[in-house]
Protein backbone atom coordinates (compact mmCIF):
# COMPACT_ATOMS: atom_id res chain seq x y z
CA UNK A 1 0.00 0.00 0.00
CA UNK A 2 1.62 3.27 -1.11
CA UNK A 3 1.01 5.47 1.72
CA UNK A 4 2.91 8.40 -0.41
CA UNK A 5 -0.60 8.08 -2.53
CA UNK A 6 -2.99 7.59 0.28
CA UNK A 7 -1.79 10.96 1.93
CA UNK A 8 -2.17 13.16 -0.89
CA UNK A 9 -5.64 11.35 -1.62
CA UNK A 10 -6.91 12.20 1.94
CA UNK A 11 -5.27 15.76 1.30
CA UNK A 12 -7.18 16.08 -2.19
CA UNK A 13 -10.08 15.28 -0.34
CA UNK A 14 -9.95 17.90 2.15
CA UNK A 15 -9.71 20.39 -0.05
CA UNK A 16 -12.32 19.12 -1.80
CA UNK A 17 -14.97 19.46 0.73
CA UNK A 18 -14.50 22.30 3.11
CA UNK A 19 -16.09 21.95 6.63
CA UNK A 20 -18.13 24.95 8.48
CA UNK A 21 -16.03 24.99 11.19
CA UNK A 22 -12.38 23.69 11.35
CA UNK A 23 -10.69 24.16 14.69
CA UNK A 24 -6.80 23.01 15.05
CA UNK A 25 -5.72 21.28 17.15
CA UNK A 26 -2.01 20.01 17.78
CA UNK A 27 -2.03 18.50 14.48
CA UNK A 28 -5.70 17.42 14.52
CA UNK A 29 -8.25 19.25 12.57
CA UNK A 30 -12.14 19.59 14.64
CA UNK A 31 -14.21 19.99 11.86
CA UNK A 32 -18.03 20.93 12.02
CA UNK A 33 -21.01 21.34 10.00
CA UNK A 34 -23.70 20.88 11.53
CA UNK A 35 -23.53 16.91 11.35
CA UNK A 36 -24.42 17.64 7.57
CA UNK A 37 -21.76 14.44 7.12
CA UNK A 38 -19.42 12.47 8.56
CA UNK A 39 -16.67 13.72 6.48
CA UNK A 40 -17.23 17.38 7.54
CA UNK A 41 -17.97 16.50 11.27
CA UNK A 42 -15.08 14.33 12.37
CA UNK A 43 -11.54 14.70 13.63
CA UNK A 44 -8.44 14.35 11.02
CA UNK A 45 -5.43 13.83 12.22
CA UNK A 46 -2.63 15.64 9.63
CA UNK A 47 0.49 16.47 11.95
CA UNK A 48 3.01 15.39 14.95
CA UNK A 49 0.79 15.45 18.45
CA UNK A 50 2.45 16.48 21.37
CA UNK A 51 -0.78 16.85 24.05
CA UNK A 52 -1.42 13.31 25.58
CA UNK A 53 -3.90 11.01 23.80
CA UNK A 54 -5.96 11.00 26.53
CA UNK A 55 -6.13 14.49 26.86
CA UNK A 56 -6.82 15.05 23.49
CA UNK A 57 -9.80 12.84 23.04
CA UNK A 58 -11.45 14.21 25.86
CA UNK A 59 -10.80 17.58 24.89
CA UNK A 60 -12.42 16.78 21.32
CA UNK A 61 -15.79 15.21 23.28
CA UNK A 62 -16.21 18.48 24.99
CA UNK A 63 -15.69 20.02 22.19
CA UNK A 64 -18.10 18.48 19.80
CA UNK A 65 -20.70 18.06 22.90
CA UNK A 66 -20.49 22.06 22.76
CA UNK A 67 -21.55 22.01 19.76
CA UNK A 68 -24.09 18.96 19.96
CA UNK A 69 -22.77 16.42 17.92
CA UNK A 70 -21.33 12.87 18.64
CA UNK A 71 -17.41 13.38 18.80
CA UNK A 72 -16.59 11.61 15.31
CA UNK A 73 -12.92 10.59 14.71
CA UNK A 74 -11.44 9.45 11.11
CA UNK A 75 -9.67 6.26 10.77
CA UNK A 76 -7.44 6.31 7.77
CA UNK A 77 -4.10 4.07 6.88
CA UNK A 78 -2.34 7.07 8.30
CA UNK A 79 -3.84 6.86 11.65
CA UNK A 80 -1.61 4.43 13.97
CA UNK A 81 -4.01 1.65 14.35
CA UNK A 82 -2.87 1.87 18.29
CA UNK A 83 -5.30 4.88 18.31
CA UNK A 84 -8.33 3.14 16.61
CA UNK A 85 -7.99 -0.12 19.66
CA UNK A 86 -8.32 3.23 22.25
CA UNK A 87 -11.44 4.51 20.67
CA UNK A 88 -12.78 0.86 20.76
CA UNK A 89 -12.09 0.25 24.28
CA UNK A 90 -13.42 3.47 24.95
CA UNK A 91 -16.66 2.33 23.30
CA UNK A 92 -16.47 4.08 19.82
CA UNK A 93 -18.25 2.32 17.24
CA UNK A 94 -17.52 1.75 13.94
CA UNK A 95 -19.95 3.77 11.20
CA UNK A 96 -19.45 4.47 7.44
CA UNK A 97 -16.77 2.14 6.33
CA UNK A 98 -15.92 3.88 2.98
CA UNK A 99 -13.88 2.51 0.14
CA UNK A 100 -11.70 4.90 -2.08
CA UNK A 101 -10.88 3.93 -5.63
CA UNK A 102 -8.71 5.44 -7.80
CA UNK A 103 -8.00 5.45 -11.81
CA UNK A 104 -5.10 6.82 -13.94
CA UNK A 105 -6.97 8.57 -16.65
CA UNK A 106 -3.93 7.67 -19.36
CA UNK A 107 -5.81 5.03 -20.87
CA UNK A 108 -9.50 6.17 -20.38
CA UNK A 109 -11.63 6.78 -23.64
CA UNK A 110 -15.30 6.92 -22.77
CA UNK A 111 -17.65 4.98 -24.89
CA UNK A 112 -20.40 5.86 -22.83
CA UNK A 113 -23.17 8.42 -25.01
CA UNK A 114 -23.76 11.44 -23.46
CA UNK A 115 -26.77 11.59 -22.34
CA UNK A 116 -29.60 13.56 -23.28
CA UNK A 117 -30.01 16.94 -21.00
CA UNK A 118 -26.24 16.59 -19.73
CA UNK A 119 -25.11 19.92 -18.29
CA UNK A 120 -21.69 20.67 -17.14
CA UNK A 121 -20.26 23.99 -15.97
CA UNK A 122 -17.26 25.37 -14.51
CA UNK A 123 -19.45 27.09 -11.52
CA UNK A 124 -21.76 25.08 -8.76
CA UNK A 125 -24.63 26.91 -9.18
CA UNK A 126 -27.41 27.89 -6.37
CA UNK A 127 -30.07 25.44 -8.90
CA UNK A 128 -27.42 22.83 -9.36
CA UNK A 129 -26.98 22.98 -5.27
CA UNK A 130 -31.14 22.64 -4.42
CA UNK A 131 -31.62 19.85 -7.39
CA UNK A 132 -28.98 17.94 -4.98
CA UNK A 133 -31.23 18.61 -1.91
CA UNK A 134 -34.00 17.11 -3.83
CA UNK A 135 -32.33 13.97 -4.81
CA UNK A 136 -30.92 13.48 -1.07
CA UNK A 137 -34.46 14.47 0.15
CA UNK A 138 -32.13 17.26 2.65
CA UNK A 139 -35.14 18.70 4.34
CA UNK A 140 -32.74 19.96 7.45
CA UNK A 141 -33.17 23.94 7.72
CA UNK A 142 -29.82 24.32 9.34
CA UNK A 143 -28.29 22.19 6.22
CA UNK A 144 -29.88 23.94 3.39
CA UNK A 145 -28.50 27.07 4.75
CA UNK A 146 -25.05 26.32 5.50
CA UNK A 147 -23.98 23.48 2.85
CA UNK A 148 -24.39 25.99 0.17
CA UNK A 149 -21.51 28.12 1.40
CA UNK A 150 -19.53 25.13 2.18
CA UNK A 151 -19.56 23.92 -1.42
CA UNK A 152 -18.50 27.84 -2.84
CA UNK A 153 -15.82 27.45 -0.33
CA UNK A 154 -14.10 24.74 -2.50
CA UNK A 155 -10.94 26.16 -3.25
CA UNK A 156 -10.33 24.18 -6.28
CA UNK A 157 -11.63 24.16 -10.31
CA UNK A 158 -14.59 22.49 -10.35
CA UNK A 159 -17.25 20.80 -12.70
CA UNK A 160 -20.70 20.63 -11.94
CA UNK A 161 -22.57 18.04 -14.17
CA UNK A 162 -26.29 17.72 -14.03
CA UNK A 163 -29.28 16.06 -16.18
CA UNK A 164 -32.34 17.91 -16.78
CA UNK A 165 -35.31 16.13 -17.73
CA UNK A 166 -38.77 17.79 -18.15
CA UNK A 167 -37.37 20.95 -16.33
CA UNK A 168 -36.18 19.54 -13.25
CA UNK A 169 -32.65 18.35 -12.41
CA UNK A 170 -32.47 14.07 -12.08
CA UNK A 171 -28.94 13.53 -11.59
CA UNK A 172 -25.79 14.79 -10.05
CA UNK A 173 -22.15 14.88 -10.58
CA UNK A 174 -18.82 17.18 -9.45
CA UNK A 175 -15.93 17.14 -10.36
CA UNK A 176 -13.13 18.61 -8.21
CA UNK A 177 -9.40 19.42 -9.72
CA UNK A 178 -6.51 19.59 -7.48
CA UNK A 179 -3.07 18.74 -8.84
CA UNK A 180 -3.01 15.99 -11.37
CA UNK A 181 -6.28 14.49 -9.98
CA UNK A 182 -9.78 15.14 -10.52
CA UNK A 183 -11.93 13.87 -7.74
CA UNK A 184 -15.63 12.34 -8.50
CA UNK A 185 -18.64 13.79 -5.81
CA UNK A 186 -22.27 13.92 -5.63
CA UNK A 187 -22.76 11.25 -8.06
CA UNK A 188 -26.86 11.02 -7.21
CA UNK A 189 -29.47 9.66 -9.90
CA UNK A 190 -33.48 9.75 -9.19
CA UNK A 191 -34.80 6.86 -8.62
CA UNK A 192 -36.52 6.97 -11.52
CA UNK A 193 -34.66 7.69 -13.92
CA UNK A 194 -31.83 4.71 -12.49
CA UNK A 195 -31.07 1.98 -15.30
CA UNK A 196 -31.01 4.31 -17.81
CA UNK A 197 -27.14 4.98 -18.09
CA UNK A 198 -26.55 8.15 -16.67
CA UNK A 199 -24.45 8.07 -13.51
CA UNK A 200 -22.08 6.01 -16.15
CA UNK A 201 -22.94 9.20 -18.41
CA UNK A 202 -22.14 11.46 -15.92
CA UNK A 203 -19.20 10.33 -14.42
CA UNK A 204 -17.48 9.96 -18.02
CA UNK A 205 -18.34 13.00 -19.23
CA UNK A 206 -16.54 14.42 -15.60
CA UNK A 207 -13.80 12.92 -16.41
CA UNK A 208 -13.60 13.67 -20.06
CA UNK A 209 -13.91 17.23 -18.84
CA UNK A 210 -11.05 16.94 -16.60
CA UNK A 211 -8.34 15.01 -18.65
CA UNK A 212 -8.92 18.11 -21.20
CA UNK A 213 -8.31 20.39 -18.42
CA UNK A 214 -5.11 18.42 -17.42
CA UNK A 215 -5.96 15.60 -15.05
CA UNK A 216 -3.85 12.54 -15.40
CA UNK A 217 -5.22 10.28 -12.33
CA UNK A 218 -8.68 10.07 -10.59
CA UNK A 219 -10.10 9.22 -7.14
CA UNK A 220 -13.75 8.44 -5.62
CA UNK A 221 -14.76 7.92 -2.34
CA UNK A 222 -17.72 4.66 -2.08
CA UNK A 223 -19.58 3.63 0.70
CA UNK A 224 -18.19 0.01 1.60
CA UNK A 225 -21.12 -2.42 0.50
CA UNK A 226 -22.81 -0.07 -2.11
CA UNK A 227 -22.48 -2.99 -4.70
CA UNK A 228 -23.85 -1.09 -7.58
CA UNK A 229 -21.82 1.71 -7.31
CA UNK A 230 -18.82 -0.23 -6.72
CA UNK A 231 -19.87 -2.63 -9.64
CA UNK A 232 -20.06 0.98 -11.67
CA UNK A 233 -17.18 2.27 -10.64
CA UNK A 234 -15.14 -0.47 -11.80
CA UNK A 235 -16.73 -0.93 -15.30
CA UNK A 236 -15.59 2.64 -15.84
CA UNK A 237 -12.43 1.61 -14.80
CA UNK A 238 -11.59 2.07 -10.99
CA UNK A 239 -9.84 -0.05 -8.48
CA UNK A 240 -9.71 -0.25 -5.15
CA UNK A 241 -7.37 1.70 -3.25
CA UNK A 242 -7.53 1.55 0.86
CA UNK A 243 -10.76 1.74 3.27
CA UNK A 244 -11.43 4.33 5.82
CA UNK A 245 -13.79 4.25 8.79
CA UNK A 246 -15.57 6.78 11.90
CA UNK A 247 -15.36 5.82 15.04
CA UNK A 248 -18.50 7.14 16.90
CA UNK A 249 -19.32 8.09 20.18
CA UNK A 250 -23.24 8.72 20.41
CA UNK A 251 -24.37 11.72 22.46
CA UNK A 252 -26.12 10.39 25.61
Amino acid sequence: MNRSIIKTIEDLSLNAWPSHQIQIYDGWLLRFSYFYTHRTNSVEQIGLSTIPIDDKIEYCQQIYRKWGTPAIFKISPMVDRIFDRELERRDYAIEHTTQVMVMDLEGFHSSAPRPDGLLLEQSIPRRWIEGLFELKGTTNAMHRKIVPSMYRAIPMDTIAASIWQNGKIVATGLGILDREYIGLYAIHVHPEFRGRGYAFGLCSAILSAGRKKGARKSYLQVVAGNRPAENLYRRIGFQPLYTYWFRVLPLF
